[in-house]
């Protein structure tokens, strides 16, 4: 054969045709023994948990103690409210606690008090009762009429008194029986009152509720704020988490506990997280939407969705190289075994504890215990 040019057009067209035939041979072989296995978006980003820290009394900001991207412990002091009206409310709650043990105490003189009277009235009832009928027995012409009706008055006046004294006593036992002063409903009642003063004294101290790093701080030292106002917030940067949304034609063999391999933007491709599925979401984003979409109306319109998956970390490669809530990755998922559930049937997993403030009930304890001493009352 001549080494025409259509001869090399010829050859060269045959070596590009084994090339791309070679080529597809090799993309099929490894479709077919592993990018099958592989399910990919990019359609993900870092989700984690924004804890607020929100006024719980209405006060003024006397302090800050803690600004945007610090970062703070659990327990860690951030805000200072001026005490002046809780240390005055707690005050006057002290003040009632006393007083209502003070008054109960009385009540219970009191009921004592009638206990003495009932126990005066029914000796003297018994006392013009042998009168009366001592009188009545005596001979004919011994005890005049007048003196006879005179004695018979007495008995009725002393079952009067017994009567009166015995309805005083029921009515002073119906105030204390049944407890002691410390048990009492009214000074419950003032203890529950102190505790309250207490709390919200306790409240003017707001404390960081979770490990993490403060953003959106609002609050400014001498603004007046309300119960409920949004402060700032701690973002638990140790519990964060990926939010990947796949088309719906990926989920078919998307099993809960899944391998993933997760590459974020802000470290390029250098570093690499390995985690697994924790979780597939219980719809698409639009059914959850404001005014999500109505097949009824007849105006569908029929797209692919996307569905979020919650995808676990491991907590030790997030500590060597952290991830900020918002921030964008890519996520590929392991399929080959498909064998897991498609629903997360564990439960109690994901709990969020936080520290809502300082615990002083010990103190408080202590301060009624003390309250209660102090007017003659005791546990």
């Amino acid at each position: 054969m001549s080494d025409t040019p259509n001869n090399r057009r010829r050859t060269g067209f045959m070596i590009l045709g084994a090339v791309v035939l070679a080529a597809g041979l090799g993309y099929g072989l490894y479709w077919f023994f592993d990018a099958r296995f592989y399910e990919s978006t990019d359609d993900a980003y870092v989700a984690g948990n924004v804890v607020a820290v929100t006024s719980r009394e209405s006060a003024t900001v006397m302090a800050l103690h803690a600004d945007n991207t610090q970062a703070v412990k659990r327990g860690q002091l951030l805000i200072e409210m001026d005490p002046a009206v809780a240390n005055v409310n707690m005050a006057a709650a002290k003040a009632n606690l006393a007083r209502a043990v003070r008054s109960v105490r009385g009540e219970f003189s009191s009921a004592e008090s009638f206990r003495a009277q009932l126990a005066q009235a029914q000796v003297a009832l018994n006392q013009a009762q042998s009168d009366y009928e001592r009188r009545k027995g005596a001979s004919d012409g011994a005890v005049s009429g007048e003196e006879l009706s005179h004695a018979q008055a007495g008995v009725q006046a002393a079952q009067a008194a017994v009567s009166a004294a015995k309805g005083g006593l029921d009515h002073a036992l119906a105030q204390v029986d049944g407890s002691n002063i410390a048990g009492n409903p009214d000074v419950l009642a003032a203890e529950a009152q102190l505790r309250n003063a207490a709390i919200a004294l306790g409240h003017m101290r707001l404390v960081a509720p979770v490990d993490g790093v403060i953003a959106q701080r609002t609050v400014q030292v001498g603004q007046q704020v309300g119960a409920g106002t949004p402060l700032m917030a701690v973002v638990s940067l140790s519990n964060v988490w990926i939010d990947a949304n796949f088309k719906e034609v990926q989920l078919e063999d998307m099993r809960i506990g899944q391998p993933v391999t997760v590459r974020a933007d802000i470290y390029g491709g250098s570093v690499t997280y390995h985690g697994r599925i924790q979780g597939l979401g219980a719809g698409s984003g639009s059914a959850f939407a404001l005014l999500p979409p109505q097949n009824a109306s007849g105006n569908w319109i029929k797209i692919v969705q996307r569905v979020p998956v919650r995808i676990e970390l491991d907590p030790k490669e997030l500590a060597d190289h952290p991830l900020r809530v918002g921030l964008s990755v890519s996520v590929s998922v392991n399929i080959a075994d498909s064998s897991g559930p498609t629903v997360n049937s564990s439960t109690g997993t994901g709990v969020m504890t936080g520290n809502t403030g300082e615990d002083n009930s010990a103190a408080t304890d202590a301060m009624i215990a003390k309250i209660l001493a102090d007017n003659g009352a005791h546990r």
